[in-house]
């Protein structure tokens, strides 16, 4: 639980939980694009 006080009290960890949270996010968005590129049929 103190790792997460410190990483929201801090410019620098607010910083880093926002770039985790992107790349999670950025991930997510690629999965599922290459899945549906995926499942279409060649053209």
């Amino acid at each position: 639980m103190e790792l997460f006080k410190n990483l929201l009290s801090d410019s620098v960890g607010l910083m880093s939980l926002g770039t985790i949270v992107f790349v999670i996010i950025i991930a997510i968005y690629f999965i599922i694009m290459f899945i549906k590129k995926s499942a279409q049929p060649d053209q």
